[in-house]
């Protein structure tokens, strides 16, 4: 496996997992890629939902990635959605030399790191002209709306005031459209940091505008599991399971099947 280290307009930052390329396996000469979008309410950026996940998609063929990105003051004026595009466009500039198949990039957001992963699909950053887009998104417990169930620190941190209406900008669940790439979305029934709500209206809203969507609701767990082993704490080994369901899903969305003997890429 290679690391690559990029670097980022406004100091964000993106470490690139590239699996290996050979002969020899034929069936994997160029690959999907993973981009790993940790959360942490746009105040820091949570170590257990970066690496630890990213490694995990690795270990099941794909090209990952882990998006380091603005937080706290510098998340105003669109800066993280700002990063998370220009890391897309990165992964599609080198995608010859990377060997990874240009138009099979998925993100892969947690809580507020979903909000992001979300927002790169579906947000117009200001005076941004060809804006690179995901080819789908797999979102765990996403902060979503700004509205009644909203997580409101991640939106004052994004719109720089508890204006109410002002946040409002960057809400979610009212900017879906049927162009929108599929999405893979779970949550648990016990979260109180960001409410069931917000993947409820979220896949209302993907299923009104015809968006292919699967959702997964796990009645017991906190916010924040990450992959819900004892590795980021709260382990849950069914709970766990949305690893796999993500996975097979993504495999199938991008018709890329390397433990199946199909033919994929």
């Amino acid at each position: 496996m290679q690391l690559k280290q990029l670097e980022l307009v406004g100091g964000g930052a993106l470490t690139v997992y590239l699996r290996d390329s050979c002969d020899r396996m034929p069936s994997a000469i160029d690959r999907p890629l993973v981009l790993v979008v940790p959360g942490g309410g746009y105040t820091h950026v949570s170590a257990r939902e970066g690496d630890p996940v990213a490694l995990q998609f690795a270990a099941a063929g794909y090209h990952t990635a882990v998006l380091d990105y603005a937080i706290c003051e510098q998340a105003k004026n669109y800066l993280p959605l700002r990063q998370l595009a220009q890391a897309i466009g990165l992964v599609r500039e080198h995608a010859a030399a990377w060997h990874v198949l240009p138009e099979k990039i998925a993100v892969c957001g947690f809580s507020a790191g979903g909000h992001l992963a979300l927002s790169s699909a579906v947000l117009e950053i200001p005076g941004e002209a060809d804006q690179p887009r995901p080819d789908a998104v797999i979102l765990a417990y996403p902060v979503v709306t700004a509205g009644e169930y909203a997580h409101r620190g991640s939106f004052a941190q994004l719109a720089g005031t508890a204006d109410r209406a002002a946040q409002q900008a960057f809400g979610l669940e009212d900017k879906i459209m049927p162009e929108t790439p599929p999405v893979f979305v779970w949550h648990t029934m016990e979260d109180e940091t960001v409410p069931v709500e917000n993947t409820l209206l979220l896949v209302s809203a993907l299923h009104r505008a015809g968006v292919p969507c699967e959702a997964h609701l796990f009645e017991k767990g906190c916010h924040g599991t990450s992959l819900s082993t004892a590795e980021v704490n709260h382990p849950s080994a069914h709970r766990s399971r949305w690893l796999t369901l993500a996975r097979e899903w993504l495999d199938d969305t991008f018709d890329f099947h390397l433990g199946t003997g199909e033919t994929g890429g």
